[in-house]
């Protein structure tokens, strides 16, 4: 009798390599441009990343006191005290989504991603040939540049492009 997991194997590993294929070169932290599920109050034609930090569960044991002992008078234990362990899991920190805007799609050219190369080759985070694709060598530098500011992300955010010189900042001054 051939068992269910030598039959399912092959489909798994299937799906695994469509999903795979479907997902190759996009970027998993990107979010679409102004799709539902952008931040609420996000600007039209904005893109966004969304870095999801898991929650932190700790399992706690304790020892709990069912029955005390049972002393005489004169302090001779006539039966020992009983304890049972208690196994609780205890959320130590809580899910956490953080929204940051990004470059949208129709800005990440081959060129414009070559200036990120650069300037991050610039900075020695960059360790890779400069070819304009937002490949894993490029996200991994992306991820060290940002993640002292507080953004462990592969995905570029516009705060970091700006900051690297390669978006112009805004300016508010009307006079």
């Amino acid at each position: 009798m051939t068992s269910y997991l030598t039959l399912l194997a092959p489909l798994a590993l299937l799906v695994l390599a469509a999903c795979d294929g479907a997902n190759q070169g996009a970027d998993p932290g990107f979010v679409a441009r102004q799709s539902q599920t952008a931040p609420p109050g996000a600007p039209p034609d904005s893109c966004w990343g969304k870095l999801v930090s898991p929650a932190v569960i700790e399992t706690v044991t304790h020892q709990v006191l069912d029955q005390p002992a049972k002393l005489t008078a004169d302090g001779t234990v006539l039966s020992p005290a009983t304890y049972r362990t208690e196994t609780l899991q205890e959320i130590v920190k809580q899910r956490r989504e953080d929204w940051f805007e990004t470059p949208c799609p129709d800005q990440m050219s081959t060129e414009f991603i070559s200036s990120v190369q650069r300037a991050l080759n610039a900075r020695n985070l960059f360790h890779g040939p400069v070819n304009g694709q937002m490949d894993q060598r490029t996200r991994d530098a992306i991820r060290r540049y940002q993640a002292p500011q507080g953004l462990d992300s592969g995905t570029l955010s516009l705060a970091t492009a700006r900051h690297l010189g390669l978006i112009a900042e805004e300016n508010d001054n009307t006079g």
